[in-house]
């Protein structure tokens, strides 16, 4: 199981409240450009905490030699991964050559591979769709995996999605093109040898069942973002942990410690940390003003503590 990298969404403090429900899944960064590595805030980018471990840093790029440092730049501070973007379909990611656009261009890709590998000793592994605009064509996917199969890349994460790169959004891109899970489940049987996980769509516990009698794994995005409490089954139900006796309110407390500590050590305003725990009541009774109070920007003088308290208290009857 893994939580998918998702941009503006799985920063180090969305990983740390993630952590904190699931110790064994693993956990992605947002996608890094390597242009904002070799020529940016590198700390800003890479630093994240000790407790989010096992984490995989996402990257954005076509250039093998810029990969390669920025692949060593990931593995010098401590990630378990390296995972190169070729499913992000957005204009910006287009004008700069990669995401899912780098899917035309396979030998690219395994060059890339190649020269992230000879880099480093941690695992480099690919996100990518299952096909570019209205294509439909197996072989086009086939052939983009075994390609860069070639390369020495053992681990596919495959968005069992199109991108179309003309004509949708980022976020229409995420719901519109059709899933089509056989495919990946198609990947691994024509690849045993290869780890296959699937990407897209997923939201229950049978779901991920279903996947995990064809595939290597499954990869969750916005479910996990906005229902977080969701992850706290899946050290038992996908790992064989013992059941765990977490609860919400331990969660939040621990969040709270986190953001003083951020404060602190970092000048992080809980308020910037909070908003990554607003789902973690999701469909409780209450749930509601609980998220108000939470994300109420008249609060922000208060300190993190008493915004738990005052969220915790049930509004007067009439």
């Amino acid at each position: 199981m893994s939580v998918a990298p998702m941009m503006d969404w799985t920063d180090r403090h969305c990983r740390h409240l993630h952590r904190l429900l699931s110790r064994h899944t693993l956990l992605y960064t947002e996608m890094v450009t390597t242009g904002a590595l070799l020529h940016g805030d590198v700390p800003r980018h890479l630093r994240f905490g000790e407790a989010e471990h096992p984490v995989a840093l996402q990257l954005g790029g076509s250039e093998p030699a810029d990969l390669a440092q920025a692949a060593r730049l990931g593995a010098q501070w401590g990630y378990d991964e390296i995972n190169l973007n070729c499913g992000c379909p957005s204009e910006r990611v287009q004008r700069g050559a990669f995401g899912a656009c780098l899917m035309n261009e396979p030998h690219l890709v395994a060059d890339c591979v190649k020269a992230m590998r000879d880099m480093v000793d941690i695992p480099v592994t690919v996100k990518h769709r299952i096909g570019i605009d209205q294509g439909e064509d197996y072989g086009f996917v086939r052939d983009f995996v075994g390609t860069v199969a070639d390369a020495g890349c053992t681990v596919f994460i495959v968005h069992a999605r199109n991108a179309w790169l003309k004509g949708l959004s980022p976020k229409e891109n995420r719901e519109i093109p059709p899933l089509r899970y056989d495919v990946a489940a198609r990947l691994k049987a024509d690849f045993p040898y290869l780890t296959i996980a699937i990407n897209g769509g997923f939201q229950t516990d049978a779901a991920v069942q279903e996947q995990l009698a064809h595939v290597d794994g499954v990869m969750v995005g916005r479910e996990a973002y906005h229902n977080p409490w969701w992850l706290a089954r899946w050290d038992e139900l996908f790992f064989g942990a013992a059941p765990g006796l977490l609860t919400r309110e331990q969660v939040e407390e621990d969040m709270v410690a986190y953001m003083e500590r951020e404060a602190v050590e970092h000048g992080t305003h809980w308020y910037a940390i909070a908003r990554h725990m607003l789902g973690l009541r999701h469909g409780l009774p209450g749930a509601r003003r609980w998220r108000q109070v939470w994300s109420d920007h008249r609060l922000k003088t208060l300190p993190a503590r008493d915004v738990m308290t005052l969220a915790r208290t049930r509004p007067p009857t009439t």
